[in-house]
Parts: structure tokens; C-alpha cells; sequence
């Protein structure tokens, strides 16, 4: 399925960005290596996915003269990465924007009825304020991500994005079905999900490739 068929779907497509993805989906491609790269692909992505960020004017004085100069408008952002495989691109994205306050949403899927439970919730107070930037790196079925997004707008968030470095067709439509209004960014949209959930061809469970546990 081309994911120009999803509204609201934008496929990173920065040369860069789709050399290191290769990377991260070779098998031989070592613990070490993997976090490595993914670090610097979500660095990549972030910098796409603030392109539109509000700029204003402040008066600055450089080592030779006064100057009207652009800087961010308003409140920073919020990065919160779903547990726990969303922390392994979270450094990226800081070493981008270091001044962004970050939270942290975990979520298991229950083995009886596959429904994404909460267990870990720690945001900023404001909430409502900032730009809250959902990161995970694979948007599978798309359960775990339509429920944090459902969680954070129970608490007030208003602007949300959502990023990851891989999805599926099948993830898409659920999560833009239930979240029309929230854009995703992603490096790919891969062919579909295999009986397991898995991605295919995809690049394995990004979680045990980060960490180094199966």
C-alpha cells in the first residue's frame, strides 16, 4: 500500500535518512551499531519534523552591533517516547533540541486480550503549552501508539506529532482512524504485518536490537 493513500502521513525520504534505515535493517548489523545509527537517524527526523516550528523576533547584540535575530516562539517541546524501545530514539532528537522537556508514557500489551495497558505515566504540567512529539521506532498494529496519543489527550495535550523510523500498513490505518487529527512522520511504510505482528520485510523487534535482549 503506497503511503500516499494516508492523509496526514509524511515518508522521510532525505537520502540520509534511507541510507541509515538499510543499516538498521540488516541482520549483521550489531547491538552496538544499531543503537548507534538509530540515534543519528532520529536526529534526522527530528530536524524534518521541525521544520514548521513558530519562529519570533528578539533584539540581540552580536560582538558588533544590535540586530533583530529569529528565535523559537512560545514554549518548548515535549518528547515522550513510548517504553521502552521509544528511549532508543529519544537521545537523537534531544541532541537536537537539548532544551526540550521530555515525558514518558509504558504501556504492555495484555496477553489475554491484546488491549495496550498503562503502567508508567510521568508528563510536564504544561502540558497543554507545548508541542508533544511522540516518538516510537515501529508503529506496527498501531494499538500502543493510538493508545498513548488517547492518553495524552486525556491530559490536556493539544499538538501532537507522532514519529517513528518504520510502519505498517495495517498500524497506519488503525492510528489515523483514531487519531485523524495527529500527523505521523516515518522513514518508511513497509509492505505489512506477518502473522506475529511483525513488520515485513521490517528489521526485527526494535527493542531487543537496542537493548540487546531477545
Amino acid at each position: 500500500m503506497n503511503p500516499v493513500m494516508f492523509s496526514g502521513v509524511t515518508v522521510v525520504d532525505h537520502p540520509l535518512v534511507q541510507h541509515k534505515l538499510t543499516l538498521l535493517r540488516r541482520r549483521e548489523t550489531t547491538t552496538a551499531d544499531f543503537r548507534r545509527i538509530a540515534r543519528e537517524m532520529s536526529l534526522l527526523m527530528a530536524y524534518e519534523v521541525t521544520r514548521n516550528l513558530v519562529l519570533e523576533t528578539i533584539i540581540i547584540e552580536t560582538p558588533l552591533e544590535t540586530m533583530e535575530a529569529p528565535t523559537l516562539a512560545g514554549k518548548k517541546l515535549c518528547f515522550v517516547p513510548i517504553l521502552r524501545a521509544g528511549n532508543g530514539i529519544l537521545d537523537g532528537m534531544l541532541d537536537l533540541v537539548p532544551s526540550a522537556r521530555v515525558g514518558h508514557i509504558g504501556l504492555y500489551r495484555d496477553p489475554g486480550t491484546l488491549v495496550p495497558v498503562e503502567y508508567y505515566l510521568k508528563l510536564p504540567d504544561d502540558l497543554a503549552e507545548r508541542l508533544v512529539i511522540v516518538v516510537d521506532p515501529m508503529l506496527a498494529t498501531g494499538h500502543s501508539a493510538s493508545a498513548a496519543v488517547a492518553r495524552l489527550k486525556e491530559v490536556g495535550a493539544t499538538q501532537i506529532l507522532f514519529v517513528c523510523l518504520l510502519a505498517a500498513p495495517e498500524g497506519l490505518a488503525l492510528f489515523i482512524g483514531e487519531h485523524p487529527d495527529v500527523p505521523v512522520f516515518t522513514a518508511a511504510v513497509d509492505r505489512e504485518l506477518d502473522e506475529h505482528g511483525y513488520i515485513r520485510p521490517g528489521l526485527g523487534d526494535a527493542g531487543d536490537r537496542l537493548f540487546g535482549t531477545k
